[in-house]
């Protein structure tokens, strides 16, 4: 038996913190009250649990199953004129040159050293329009700094997302553009639509590794009205039962996805290749910032997934093997699939043969206990990673 039945973000304190500095969300009216639980990632107030008691599980089975719409902090950068692509290829890992109109890809951004600075989606929505959705952490002064000598603008166009995810989010797209939501609609594309009688920017993408959207709030030529939006996506969304729900749910969801988060799970002193995501950079490409480094550093990984069917994984347990500690847990949940422990650790060397995957190690819980637990690689629900791959098949849901 497991010896906790927590699960992600379940239990933490909370403090009261005054707005100085801190964006919150034009949507907050319609879900906080007295109860609700925020943190804050990249200077935004984001809810995380509706009550101290909130049970995420209903609304993890309804992303599983249905649909779920959340209000997520996550921030675009927009990247404008003559230079854009030029800039882009500057700071990023991966080729931004070939990314055609309407098309998305995850991209780093590395220090001069080769550790990753910032990881996010890179879109273009016109030939000298892209934006660069971030992940937490400061990020526009540095691309400001960087864009000296180009021809290009870097701005905030102060966009709030929401992400509709679960397998009849695109039901949902297709309700609120007013029905027409074309096949092609795939994977990492994106598109303007006109979503509940606006024009929005709207990409097939997302943090649960479920089919999913995000639309993106004052991408088009007018301001975003937020409350006719929300109005309209949940009546769209009513026929298919859709609720609003906090990060809780989605939390455990990302991690059973393998999803990492920058400044958390890619801790400081990472490089791609360490925090496995070596198939992203592109050493093909023109000199990009940390270029260099990153061809000269070695390529073990240290960063995977680890499974334990008795316990949790909870940040900074250790993890120890042949009786010596070798790394610690940057972040876990109970995985409500797999009926497992799992989360994510950072080995402190690598491990010389032929790496981490499959070997058991032993889990160090808060008072001391040791659990047997596997090293695995990511994701761990639906390893192939299909699910968010779907195509739309015109009826509400996917077809794989």
């Amino acid at each position: 038996m497991r010896t906790s039945r927590h699960y992600y973000l379940e239990s933490y304190d909370s403090v009261s913190v005054a707005p100085y500095r801190i964006s919150r969300s034009p949507f907050a009216h319609r879900y906080t009250t007295d109860e609700t639980i925020h943190a804050v990632y990249c200077n935004r107030l984001y809810p995380v649990k509706s009550s101290p008691d909130e049970d995420p599980i209903p609304h993890y089975w309804k992303l599983r199953q249905g649909v779920m719409l959340y209000d997520v902090p996550e921030k675009p950068l927009e990247i404008t004129g003559p230079d854009a692509v030029r800039l882009l290829e500057r700071v990023l890992v991966c080729r931004v040159d070939n990314l055609g109109i309407g098309r998305c890809r995850y991209g780093l951004a590395c220090n001069d050293d080769g550790t990753i600075l910032m990881d996010g989606v890179v879109m273009r929505l016109a030939p000298d329009r892209f934006w660069y959705v971030i992940a937490n952490g400061e990020f526009l002064s540095w691309l400001r700094a960087h864009a000296i000598g180009f021809d290009v603008d870097v701005n905030d166009p102060h966009s709030r997302v929401l992400q509709i995810q679960g397998p009849k989010s695109l039901g949902v797209l297709d309700a609120a553009i007013g029905g027409g939501l074309p096949a092609d609609f795939k994977y990492f594309r994106a598109g303007f639509f006109e979503v509940c009688g606006q024009t929005l920017w709207v990409s097939r993408t997302g943090w649960t590794g479920e089919v999913g959207i995000e639309i993106y709030c004052n991408s088009g030529p007018e301001p975003t009205d937020h409350d006719a939006l929300w109005d309209g996506l949940l009546e769209c969304g009513e026929p298919f039962d859709m609720e609003f729900s906090t990060a809780s749910s989605m939390g455990i969801r990302r991690i059973e996805s393998g999803i990492l988060d920058n400044g958390t799970d890619i801790e400081p002193g990472l490089t791609p290749y360490s925090a496995g995501l070596g198939q992203f950079v592109r050493h093909d490409k023109d000199d990009f910032i940390g270029k260099a480094a990153l061809e000269a550093v070695g390529r073990s990984q240290l960063l995977f997934g680890l499974i334990c069917p008795t316990a949790m994984p909870e940040p900074q347990m250790g993890v120890s093997y042949a009786d010596q500690h070798v790394g610690h847990v940057t972040i876990g949940t109970w995985s409500p699939t797999l009926d497992v422990g799992v989360g994510y650790v950072r080995f402190d060397r690598p491990l010389t043969g032929d790496g981490w995957e499959a070997k058991t190690v032993h889990l160090h819980d808060y008072e001391g206990t040791r659990h047997e637990a596997t090293v695995d690689t990511l994701p761990f629900v639906d390893k192939e990673k299909q699910l968010p791959r779907v195509a739309w098949s015109g009826s509400g849901a996917g077809t794989g």
